[in-house]
Order: structure tokens, then sequence, then C-alpha cells
């Protein structure tokens, strides 16, 4: 039987397949680590070849294998990190996570392909497929074909977007109560403020195309400052619960412990594992000084806001 993939590349268009991949992969790599020393997430910000060499060369200290991740990387500097995958070692599984497609001749399409790892591109799907998923999904979180179908229909087709409509239907439902046409049809309405947490999840680890693309869209609705005290107040959550990991607690005492949705601590959990607590609290810091520039009338409250998530 095969061993694990040693080396695992996503890239494509739709990033939300690219992240849940690379969540299910991660998770499962590191369920045979016995310590915290066996995985690093690596910043994509500024990393150069020998960075991510010694990154991969580096021998485990307790684990049976390290775990290096790299997600967020830009595509126009995917190629330049072809160099550091001539010799990856037993002992390390890297995953690399591009933001946006790589085109046939990507030195590090080819890199990836030469070191025996798999490369797989995450296309949009078309609307027949998208249903497909909509479907599947609604039943892995054991909700009823109507509400498949309500989602499929009435949410954008955007499987960021189509993913929260389920989880708040599962979350709905896993209160107590009953999910009925009419309950179905209350909570999935057409509209915007799915976006926030939209937005949200695009922020971190770090700010991709796809951010820019919706704080347009959602500029368009709501007060830049409006945006700026959600997204601030999506940081601070989330840092609690990093904190909450590092004390290792699991999901379910998190969820238990804080007054916030179990939904929404289920969306802060899994990005906390992505970030580090010291880049969280430069992000609320940067919110700060963007509330205190805006009142006191220093700078322009859109320009400002685009500023400041380019920071983060």
């Amino acid at each position: 039987m095969a061993g694990p993939v040693a080396v695992l590349l996503l890239h494509g268009e739709e990033q939300f397949l690219i992240d849940e991949e690379a969540r299910r992969t991660l998770a499962g790599w590191r369920a045979e680590l016995v310590s915290d020393f066996g995985y690093e997430a690596v910043d994509p910000a500024g990393l150069s070849p020998e960075r991510l060499r010694d990154c991969v060369l580096q021998a485990p200290f307790l684990d049976p294998y390290r775990v290096v991740a790299v997600r967020g990387l830009a595509a126009r500097r995917a190629d330049g990190l072809a160099g550091a995958l001539k010799a990856i070692p037993d002992s390390t599984r890297l995953l690399l996570g591009v933001n946006g497609r790589l085109p046939a001749a990507s030195k590090l399409l080819k890199a990836v392909t030469a070191a025996g790892g798999t490369a797989r591109e995450h296309a949009p799907l078309k609307p027949r497929a998208l249903n497909e998923w909509v479907a599947r999904r609604a039943r892995e979180l054991d909700l009823p074909a109507l509400a498949a179908a309500t989602v499929a229909r009435r949410a954008r087709p955007d499987l960021s977007v189509l993913d929260s409509e389920l989880q708040k239907l599962a979350a709905y439902r896993a209160g107590g109560h009953p999910l009925d046409q009419a309950a179905i049809d209350d909570l999935v309405v057409p509209g915007h403020p799915e976006d926030i947490f939209r937005l949200a999840d695009t922020l971190l680890p770090r700010p991709n195309a796809s951010t820019w693309r919706v704080l347009d869209d959602l500029l368009q609705r709501e007060p830049a400052t409006t945006i700026a005290y959600r997204l601030s107040r999506h940081l601070a959550v989330v840092l609690e619960v990093r904190t909450r990991q590092d004390r290792g607690e699991t999901l379910s005492q998190v969820q238990a412990a804080m007054r916030e949705h179990p939904f929404v601590i289920q969306k802060a959990y899994d990005a906390a594992h992505s970030v580090r607590a010291a880049q969280l609290e430069l992000g609320l810091r940067a919110f700060l000084r963007y509330e205190w520039e805006v009142k006191s009338g220093q700078i322009d409250a859109e320009l400002g806001l685009s500023t400041t998530l380019a920071k983060l």
C-alpha cells in the first residue's frame, strides 16, 4: 500500500475548495503527531527559497515526521520557490496552497511532480456541479433535501456563501429548533449579511485576491466603519479561540465556554489554526488605529479600511 503524499500543491480559482482540502489534509497529517513541534505554518509573506528549504530539511524532534504548511501563497511568487523542493526528506510532509491558478509550464508544478508529489487544481464549479456540491454538503450536515434545494435556489452561487448558509441551518437545527420549510425560508435570506463571514474568511492567514472583491461589493451597501467593527470583532474572537487552543481545549470545550454562536466559534476555530496570536494582536491594533484616524478626520473611511486590511 502506498504511503501518504509527501508534497501536495493546491491551486486554482476556487479558493474555498483549496482551503477545504488544505484543512482536511492537514488534519489528517497532524493526527499522527505527538507534539506541537511537528507542525509548522509558514507565513508566505516574504518567504524565500532558502527559508522554505530550511523548513523542509529540518528533522523531526519527537514526532514521526514534520508537517510544513504554506498557505495563501501568491501565484506570481510561486515559481520562485521551486528550487526549495529539490530534496525533500521522507520525514517531511509539505502542503503548498496557492491563491490562483498556476499554468502548466509553472516551475513549481514541475518541481512538485519531480519530487513525487501531487498537484491539484480547483476550478470554479459549473451550475450542475455546484448544485450537486450543495446537496452533498447538506447530506454531510444531516440536513433535509428541501434545505439544500432552498439554499441552492436563493443563496448566491458562491461556495463560501452556500456553505455558510448550510452551516447556519445545521446550527439552528442542532439548537433543537424544527427545520421546516418556513424556518428555512426565514433563515436563508437573499442578500449580503453572509458577506461579513465571507470577507472574514479571506483575511487569515493573509488577505487574498478574494478579499478586495468581497470588500468592494460590501462597501456598496454598508459603511466602512461598520465593516471594520465587525472584522475587528472577528479577529478578537479568533484570538480568544487561539488562546484556548494553545491551552489544549477542544472545539466542543471552546463552544461551551464562549458566548458566541457555535457556528461562529467553529469558523474561528478553523481559522485559528492558520495564524499566530501575535499576528491577530497586530491586526486588532491596526483596526484600533484605523478607528482613531477616521474619527479624527485624518483618513478617508473606505480608503483607510483597504489600507488597514493590506497590513494584516
